[in-house]
């Protein structure tokens, strides 16, 4: 490995970490001497990389910083065109549109041989499920960011109707259906709701009492709980 490309992996490593990180831990994921690792976190702090810390205390990059014009390996090509494709066909129009900008931006700043590759990789996605939502997905994603509770009428498998207040915190994307997760109110407990059988969305400006994150990996705990033990947290 060359010395840019061992500053490459260097930065992508501090971009993985959001708290301080030790030398040793990052001389460990890279396989170099601690000695190298406060040698290469000079040279990209003389080089302007805005890496914060000392030996002892840990090191992180503050966030915003972005990189030069991107290299990637023809694997890391290939995922990022099949994954920006495969959300360009969601039915969620807005982070649709995101995913195909998003892929034109990262084609700018690449070389030219990399950007060839990009045009010309031949991974495919498939048509789309035709499920059409009569919600605003987008309207979901920001609830979930803002922290806000939402309320809407939901249907369920056989058809009654119920209204629900629930605090959305995670939103799964699959072949054929879309799933919010959230705390639900009436239930008092996580209940999944799927997008096409929701309705009437009303968004608030009432932020819910807990984290996302917090509750996001409460709602993981119980998917790993005994059945007989586990709250009815399926699809509600």
């Amino acid at each position: 490995m060359s010395r840019s490309e061992r500053l490459l992996d260097l930065i992508q490593i501090l971009h993985r970490h959001r708290r301080p990180v030790s030398g040793r831990t990052l001389a460990g994921e890279m396989g170099v001497s601690i000695r190298t690792l406060y040698r290469d976190i000079a040279t990209l702090q003389g080089q302007g990389a805005p890496i914060e810390g000392e030996a002892g205390l840990g090191y992180v990059l503050k966030p915003g910083f972005m990189l030069p014009p991107l290299m990637f390996t023809d694997e890391e090509i290939e995922a990022i065109v099949l994954g920006s494709r495969w959300v360009a066909k969601q039915p969620d129009k807005r982070l649709a549109a995101a995913a195909t900008d998003a892929l034109s931006k990262i084609a700018a700043v690449l070389p030219d041989d990399l950007r060839e590759d990009l045009d010309a990789t031949t991974l495919l996605v498939g048509p789309g499920s035709g499920t059409v939502e009569a919600i605003d997905l987008g309207v979901v994603r920001q609830a979930i960011r803002d922290e806000r509770k939402l309320g809407f009428l939901y249907r369920d498998a056989g058809g009654a109707a119920s209204k629900r207040m629930v605090w959305p915190f995670a939103l799964g994307f699959f072949d054929k259906v879309r799933v919010m997760v959230a705390w639900c109110e009436m239930r008092q407990d996580f209940r999944h709701f799927r997008a096409d059988r929701m309705s009437g969305l009303s968004a608030t400006d009432i932020r819910y009492p807990r984290r996302r994150q917090a509750m996001l990996k409460e709602w993981r705990a119980t998917l790993d709980r005994p059945v007989q033990n586990a709250s009815n947290n399926s699809e509600d």
